[in-house]
């Protein structure tokens, strides 16, 4: 069944030409099927306004790079499909489009050209003055997208990633519904992010930072710590979530200023165990766990003085730094403060 108000291509006719991307819809969907719809269309209007009352899959031709409203979109989709319904849509992602214009045009053209075009379609949506003009404009199309970005827009609007691929110059992500969206306004977007942590007494804190990963990375630790696991307990390896301007910014510590202001609050203090996302809270330990809430998390990290290279050294840290710090906290403070301050001056440690 095809139904669309805007029809750009047939379905036949479409993927008849393109019989990879057939070959990974019928993977998941029987196109025959009355209750799988086809559209092509960038408007969430059309997507509520499908009748049927049980879908059990939908896919849509309309690239993610025209949507106006990305998320109202994809929540659209959300509460017209069954639970466990699968949903599979496309994007331009910011890494194919690049390949896509460098490969396109000479050199001495390509690269001047990929700068405006990534600076007026991906950085100037982002800039809270020039935003509302942008949208008036352009009404959203042709803007640029990350892959980390929409992978935690489609988790947060309640799929689970079953499959991502590469065809040509489009990713393909084919995704299942297991939950109702989180309608979170306050996602991970701007310069300045405040991140859920757990706190002191294990109190949900807002721990202040800027924002060294993509928008909506919040929502893909936990798929990725599934899907790669982490180095020495902590970081998650192949992290693609982190921005090239991120990881300047971690090298020079310039993302972590921002928690001066927890620091001031009283909720933070100078030196004791980082603090945690809920997720990641909840992969340590259960003793440790206890233990962890009992203080108040700190700004400089025993990890710094010790530097663990396992999961196993990361919590052994954590939990000497514990014990020390319940039988003599001023003075433990101070010693894994000088050690730390040590390790990052002359042993270049860093956060990653």
């Amino acid at each position: 069944m095809f139904t669309t108000e805007e029809s750009k291509i047939h379905d036949y006719d479409y993927l008849t030409k393109n019989p990879e991307t057939l070959e990974l819809i019928e993977r998941y969907l029987n196109l025959n099927d009355a209750t799988v719809f086809q559209m092509d269309t960038t408007s969430p209007f059309n997507i509520s306004n499908i009748k049927d009352e049980a879908i059990s899959g939908l896919v849509n031709f309309a690239k993610i790079n025209d949507h106006r409203f990305v998320n109202k979109f994809f929540e659209a989709v959300n509460l017209k499909l069954n639970q466990g319904a699968i949903y599979i849509c496309c994007a331009e992602t910011k890494e194919l489009r690049k390949e896509r214009v460098l490969n396109k045009y000479p050199k001495i053209i390509s690269y001047p050209y990929y700068l405006i075009d990534f600076s007026y379609k991906r950085v100037i949506p982002k800039v809270p003055f020039f935003k509302r003009l942008y949208f008036s404009i352009t009404k959203g199309r042709n803007r640029v997208v990350s892959y980390p970005e929409t992978l935690g827009r489609l988790f947060s609007c309640g799929f689970e990633i079953i499959e991502t691929k590469r065809i040509d110059y489009l990713t393909w992500f084919v995704v299942r519904k297991v939950r109702n969206p989180d309608y979170n306004f306050n996602p991970t977007y701007g310069a300045l992010v405040a991140l859920n942590r757990v706190g002191l007494h294990g109190k949900m804190i807002k721990v202040y930072k800027m924002r060294t990963m993509h928008p909506y990375s919040e929502y893909l630790q936990e798929y990725l710590y599934n899907l790669h696991g982490t180095v020495d307990g902590d970081k998650i390896i192949n992290d693609f979530r982190v921005t090239t301007w991120g990881r300047i910014m971690r090298k020079l510590w310039i993302d972590e200023l921002p928690m001066l202001i927890n620091f001031f609050k009283g909720e933070l203090k100078l030196v004791g165990n980082r603090p945690l996302s809920k997720h990641k809270f909840s992969t340590y330990p259960k003793e440790l766990q206890e233990y962890r809430i009992k203080y108040k998390p700190g700004l400089v990290p025993p990890f710094y003085s010790d530097m663990p290279s396992t999961p196993e050294e990361f919590y052994e840290t954590e939990r000497n730094y514990l014990i020390a710090y319940e039988k003599s906290p001023f003075s433990t403070d101070v010693k894994y403060f000088v050690k730390a301050f040590y390790n990052i001056i002359f042993k270049n440690a860093r956060s990653s």
